[in-house]
């Protein structure tokens, strides 16, 4: 059995079809009660209390720690304690890019912290480190079907934002495949991408014009903390606005676990588009 954390989101639910689909038995956890795959079992679990993840019997854990690296008295390390002695023989963590990039900032050291746990865990292991994902466009979608406008701050400073759904097959195979065994993965898009650009990708695919408007810093930063918190929203503009050699790097390991090219911005666009009529 596979145990998938975080399972009705964006990464965890392609994961969990690919993991069902290819025969695996699979239990998905989230904090809410959510529709799963046909032949999935699904359990409702929080990270911040590991007791309550159904680990006995389990193969292997794919570990997204989402809002729970932040909750009070929490500690992700527990969760991989758990696992360790519920006989769990792979974890594979999702981590961030930013433990590289910007290894400063206080969650990223926290989560530098938790990759070090996994890597002395004596199980087998893998660490995926994606940067931006396609899907945070999904922040636009309202204004999109309301007015068919695009706000976003630094519309011509782009990154290789990279689509969930790649970052599930990845996983799926650091998951089921000893190859990946021991492995940090840095997963992006195939290409540098401006908010314009996607923008522009957005209008293609609804096949309508789609307007962008460029917001200053602090009107962006004014919507995100109603999102996240004020540190971690400055975190994001400063890689938006400035991002460094290595967040502007197109990485190859996609290409390499999957013997493919990452899928473009203007993909998930055309994949998702209903959520922007």
């Amino acid at each position: 059995m596979i145990v998938v954390t975080g399972a009705t989101g964006n990464i965890g639910r392609p994961l969990t079809r690919a993991l069902a689909d290819a025969g695996e038995q699979v239990t998905a956890v989230s904090r809410h009660v959510a529709e799963v795959p046909d032949g999935v079992r699904h359990q409702v679990a929080d990270l911040a209390r590991p007791e309550t993840l159904p680990l006995a019997g389990a193969k292997a854990l794919f570990l997204l720690l989402s809002g729970d690296l932040h909750a009070a008295g929490a500690d992700p390390a527990d969760v991989v304690r758990q696992a360790v002695a519920a006989g769990v023989r792979r974890v594979v963590l999702l981590s961030t890019l930013g433990v590289k990039t910007r290894p400063f900032g206080a969650t990223r050291i926290a989560m530098s912290a938790l990759e070090d746990v996994v890597r002395e865990s004596g199980t087998d292991w893998a660490i995926l480190r994606p940067g931006g994902f396609a899907s945070n466009a999904l922040w636009w979608a309202e204004s999109v079907r309301a007015n068919r406008v695009v706000a976003a701050p630094f519309g011509d400073t782009g990154v290789p934002i990279l689509d969930p759904a790649d970052i599930a097959e990845v996983a799926a195979a650091c998951l089921t495949d000893d190859r990946h065994n021991g492995a940090v993965h840095e997963l992006t898009g195939p290409e540098v991408i401006t908010p314009r650009e996607q923008a522009a990708a957005i209008a293609a695919a609804l096949g309508e014009p789609v307007r962008f408007h460029e917001l200053t810093r602090a009107e962006a930063k004014a919507g995100m903390e109603q999102l996240m918190p004020g540190e971690l929203a400055d975190d994001t503009l400063d890689i938006l606005s400035s991002p460094t050699p290595d967040e502007l790097r197109v990485s190859p390991d996609v290409q390499a676990v999957l013997g493919r090219a990452p899928r473009s911005f203007a993909d998930w666009a055309a994949r998702n588009v209903e959520a922007f009529r």
